[in-house]
């Protein structure tokens, strides 16, 4: 790749490359490495990226739009298990990591677009980029943790709490989610 075209793809690949350098250092040898595996999607509203019975085989960086998992019980009601914004990343994780059929519709909320990593790919690099693959050990950890945190919430405060917890970490987030959604995850009726 030319030093031009590089710095092209380097200012799309901006957003993702400055999460990853919130907690590890890569080399430009290695950003560039990174970068050649990107694929590029637009993605409509309420288009899915995951289905249930599809193996999820890209992790999603959101660079730019919305996106919920969720998942329908089987009184036909939808549980949103995440919301994803722009610099998060969105995909039916347990399908991508074990490769196996996804349980979650992962779908867009907006109009979006979404950097995508194919498993073999990020799988490879991991192997040959220690601080790629240190970075994806923390941010699951991190993952894990807030998965933690949230489980925790949801046995110990009210709605009410919950609904000012997530107001807290995330202003922006109810002008741009439903409150269908917003509701789902928290585990209460829109109505409330």
């Amino acid at each position: 790749m030319d030093g031009s075209s590089f710095e092209l793809k380097l200012e799309l690949y901006k957003n993702l490359l400055e999460n990853i350098n919130r907690f590890v250092t890569l080399t430009m040898d290695e950003q560039e490495k990174l970068i050649s595996i990107f694929q590029v999607s637009k993605i409509k509203k309420r288009q899915f990226i995951d289905q249930p019975n599809y193996v999820s085989r890209y992790r999603n960086y959101v660079q730019k739009g919305s996106f919920r998992s969720y998942f329908i019980d089987n009184e036909g009601k939808e549980h949103t298990v995440q919301i994803a914004m722009e610099d998060w990343f969105v995909s039916d994780f347990y399908s991508y990591i074990t490769q196996t059929p996804a349980t979650l519709f992962v779908e867009a909320m907006e109009n979006s677009i979404i950097l995508q990593m194919a498993y073999d790919d990020i799988e490879g690099l991991c192997k040959e980029i220690h601080a790629l693959s240190e970075y994806f050990r923390i941010t699951t950890e991190r993952a894990f943790a807030f998965s933690r945190m949230r489980a925790l919430s949801n046995l110990s405060k009210t709605a009410e709490e919950r609904y000012l917890e997530l107001l807290g970490y995330y202003p922006n987030m109810i002008e741009r989610v439903p409150q269908k959604v917003i509701a789902s995850y928290l585990g209460m009726t829109p109505e409330f």
